[in-house]
């Protein structure tokens, strides 16, 4: 629980660090239930979630032991989660099915929670386990799946980020060959791939549509070092881009943040790619119309910091949301503020060049708490940004430090809601 006040700021200036990917960082510790030696993630970002899936990794039997930013996993005799509580915090808690069931031959496990932004069922992973010869059944509201895996042909109907990990995770205890179609193609799969293959895996075709896994008898410990975190490196860049900002991100991968920013140069900021990170110069100006897609199409995590860039722009945005049906929650806090946004569908059409009134509001989920922040430097006078469920220091580490560091004018005042 969080409270912060943010005053107005002019402009933004300096250079910050990239933490480590929170949405690398997840999967690459669930995968250390899959070996016996330990795997050892350096510079570990000290985040909620990454707590939350700390404590759930505990529950099934492994030894988690954190020494600074790195963190070692090691699970001699994994088993299933003994408690649900933590399973329902966390989106990511989903991720530990695939590994235990490849190590154990069976698993139960609570269905996952996480951020209210739409429906994310876990019907593809399970499906995908179907494939690979596992049998499903429910067990008091968990899912009970049994079986010794084979190498199996798997189609996902959507490229899905969790299911594509949590398969190539089962899939590379498996016996044989397994091909996973329409797999999603994100920087963070590509990741995961190379700690696995890292591990004794042996994986092909990350990155793209086709992954193909040829599956070992064990796998062995091993170091790794995750990407930055794309979605910190784009939210850092959107302040930057509505307060006349010059910063530069160290340790951005321009490759990974391709369409964020095409359209954030769009807009008229001075964008340049430099062997230590991403430098943005310059102010919002020109409206854009974006739409979100799976990657390497934008981001539905930059969807929110990129509204607060509309608002900012002179003229009419189009913010066209199709990977997630709730993820405009957002957009009343802003109206608070006195932005002019219009929904029909899942679509928000932005009057952007308004002036915006500080306010108080209240963040729904993590990438809109981070965009309310964003509109707090924006708006004129002071905003109070209530934060009761903690969403925004869920995702991010020290977001509030990261702006003060560039000149933002923020403080975090109590742990409860004003």
């Amino acid at each position: 629980m969080a409270t912060y006040l943010i005053r107005h700021t002019r402009s933004l200036s300096g250079e910050v660090e990239l933490c480590t990917a929170k949405n690398a960082v997840l999967p690459l510790l669930a995968a250390g239930l899959l070996t016996q030696e330990p795997l050892v993630i350096k510079d570990v970002p000290q985040i909620t979630d990454v707590d939350i899936l700390l404590s759930i990794l505990r529950d099934c039997g492994a030894e988690v032991v954190r020494n600074g930013n790195d963190v070692s996993v090691c699970a001699l005799h994994p088993q299933s989660p003994r408690h649900e509580e933590n399973m329902r915090k966390l989106r990511a808690s989903i991720l530990i099915l695939g590994p235990i069931l490849a190590r154990c031959g069976s698993a139960c496990v609570g269905l996952p929670g996480g951020c209210a932004i739409g429906q994310r069922p876990i019907d593809l992973h399970l499906k995908g386990f179907q494939s690979l010869g596992a049998q499903i059944w429910p067990v008091g509201g968990k899912r009970q799946l049994s079986g010794q895996l084979t190498g199996g042909h798997i189609y996902l109907d959507l490229p899905s980020v969790g299911a594509t990990e949590n398969l190539m995770m089962a899939s590379v205890l498996a016996k044989g060959v397994t091909v996973l179609e329409n797999a999603a193609k994100e920087p963070e799969i590509v990741d995961l791939a190379q700690c696995l293959n890292r591990m004794g895996a042996n994986i092909s075709g990350a990155g793209t549509g086709t992954i193909t896994i040829s599956g070992v008898e064990r796998l062995h410990g091993a170091v790794y070092h995750p990407i930055p975190d794309r979605i910190e490196a784009g939210t850092l860049l959107c302040a930057a881009a509505i307060t006349e900002g010059s910063v530069l991100i160290r340790g951005a991968c321009a490759e990974h943040l391709r369409s964020l920013l095409f359209k954030l140069a769009e807009t008229g900021v001075g964008i340049r790619e430099t062997h230590v990170g991403i430098r943005l110069n310059g102010s919002a100006v020109t409206p854009f119309d974006v739409r979100t897609l799976a990657y390497p199409g934008f981001p539905t995590d930059m969807q929110a910091p990129m509204t607060v860039v509309a608002l900012r722009c002179h003229g009419s945005s189009m913010i066209h949301e199709t990977v997630f049906e709730n993820r405009f929650m957002h957009i009343a806090e802003l109206s608070r503020l006195g932005a002019h946004i219009r929904v029909e569908g899942n679509v928000a059409l932005v009057e952007g060049g308004h002036t915006l009134k500080g306010g108080q509001v209240r963040s729904t989920d993590l990438r809109a708490g981070a965009a309310l922040m964003l509109a707090g430097l924006l708006a004129e006078g002071e905003t109070i940004l209530n934060d009761p469920a903690g969403h925004i220091e869920r995702g991010y580490q020290n977001l509030p430090e990261k702006l003060r560091i560039l000149g933002a004018d923020i403080e975090r005042l109590e742990d409860h809601p004003v």
